[in-house]
């Protein structure tokens, strides 16, 4: 890969791997610092990695990156502080994004991730099995059962307006 390609990377690619990190963190300083690692990464293997697979590569060691810090976080963090109220909703809601983003909170990381990847980012499923380390078939039923889930969260549409 050329300097000029890396730069095409990092103008093409930063934004959507920004959000796809902040949509599974809910932190942007360190959505940014995974962006900037991944980035890094890329660039010192820029010449093992070619253009045209720039895009899955970064996206591959983002996700690695956030599931590492992510493991790393739950060993520091002390379970006994856990407010329950955190994890439980008893308004309604009228902005029906508002409860998508709720929806997808509630979800297992790894059916938020291949959803999102699915979804927001139109990986394919043989793509997302690249990026994650999963199969194809395991890949679908993870999105399978978490469309159900939010499927079942939000409810019908008039309960929702």
């Amino acid at each position: 890969m050329t300097v000029a390609e890396y730069n095409q990377c990092v103008e093409k690619y930063s934004d959507g791997l920004y959000r796809f990190i902040l949509k599974n963190l809910k932190d942007q300083e360190k959505a940014r610092d995974i962006v900037q690692d991944s980035f890094e990464k890329l660039w010192r293997k820029v010449a093992e990695v070619k253009y045209e697979k720039s895009k899955s590569y970064l996206f591959s060691t983002a996700y690695h990156t956030m599931i590492d810090g992510i493991r790393k976080d739950r060993r520091i963090e002390d379970f006994n502080h856990v407010n329950p109220e955190r994890y439980s909703h008893d308004e309604q809601y009228s902005d029906l994004q508002e409860i998508l983003h709720a929806a997808l909170d509630k979800l297992p990381e790894i059916q938020r991730t291949v959803i999102l990847l699915r979804d927001y980012e139109g990986y394919s499923y043989q793509e997302i099995g690249k990026i994650t380390g999963l199969g194809e078939s395991q890949v679908k039923v993870y999105i399978y059962r978490g469309r159900v889930f939010l499927k079942e969260y939000i409810g019908s549409l008039k309960a929702v307006i």
